[in-house]
């Protein structure tokens, strides 16, 4: 069987890669930026027209998807590569399998239900498309030759207009790279307060985020720093959620933590109940305590 893996991150592009090839014999990698040596049998670089946006190469996509008829496709969990599987399964009669944690049994583990629940899914139709976010396939080895192929941009029937273009200054480290992530939630009364969370951070080697109120409510944080199940899922090996209530939404995002650490001022929040150490107390007396103890 063959696979066919589109990312717009060299190091998605790399695990995905790796991944595939557990799972076919072959593997096409769809790159938009330069490919990692050694990950795929073959690379299709696509290269964006000046004025057009990434998510018109579905049509290329499309293109090459119809060429090699792959069995199955991985994609990046990004917004842009989400809007190219929506179409490219439009295209192939089928649905896409979205933020698959696991692959057993023949079929794939991903949550529902806003993370209340786990299910595993099959592909009915000859072709399945899953998302696959980060850390699914770590352990997996990548391997290939990444015999280059020429792949011409495919003009869609209506593209998208480019009014603007502006850069997102990202902040901190990469979060799917930490080993250590501190989240600060509703607990913090003021975006002052984060300066806690960073001394935290700086002390153990993390990196900061936070739960949803805090991007598209207080406008404290970036929206890439957003962890829940429309935001981040990762899988550090420390997690220390601070002033977080603990509402699955956010909890999806990180319950695959190897630790969990959780501190509130509520002894019912619900976060406790999830976690594997957690201190009762307000985040401005906690985490200087911890700070100072480290």
């Amino acid at each position: 069987m063959k696979a066919l893996v589109i990312t717009e991150g060299a190091d998605a592009a790399r695990e995905l890669a790796a991944g595939a090839r557990t799972l076919a014999d072959e593997v096409v990698l769809v790159s938009f930026a330069e490919a990692p040596e050694g990950v795929a049998d073959k690379v299709a670089c696509i290269a964006v027209p000046e004025g057009s946006i990434v998510d018109d190469a579905a049509d290329t996509v499309i293109s090459l998807f119809d060429a090699e008829q792959p069995g199955i496709v991985l994609v990046e969990p990004t917004r842009r590569m989400k809007s190219i599987a929506g179409r490219l399964a439009a295209h192939a009669g089928t649905a896409v399998i979205t933020d698959v944690m696991s692959f057993e049994g023949g079929g794939a583990k991903s949550l529902y239900f806003g993370g209340v629940g786990e299910r595993v899914q099959k592909a009915c139709g000859g072709v399945a498309i899953y998302t696959v976010g980060a850390g699914t396939f770590a352990e997996a080895q990548p391997s290939g030759a990444n015999t280059v192929l020429n792949i011409a941009w495919v003009t869609p029937a209506h593209p998208v207009e480019l009014v603007d273009r502006k850069p997102i200054q990202k902040s901190g480290v990469d979060l799917f790279k930490a080993d250590a992530v501190v989240a600060a939630g509703r607990g913090f009364a003021e975006e002052a307060d984060l300066d806690l969370a960073r001394a935290l951070v700086e002390k153990i080697g993390g990196g900061l985020a936070c739960s949803r109120p805090l991007t598209e409510g207080v406008n404290w944080l970036p929206t890439e720093t957003y962890v829940g199940v429309s935001g981040l899922m990762l899988s550090p090996k420390v997690y220390v959620a601070a002033g977080i209530s603990g509402q699955m939404q956010h909890m999806v995002g990180c319950n695959r933590a190897s630790t969990l650490f959780a501190i509130n001022k509520d002894k019912n929040a619900p976060v406790f109940k999830q976690c594997d150490y957690g201190l009762v107390g307000d985040v401005k007396e906690v985490i200087p305590a911890l700070v100072a103890a480290l």
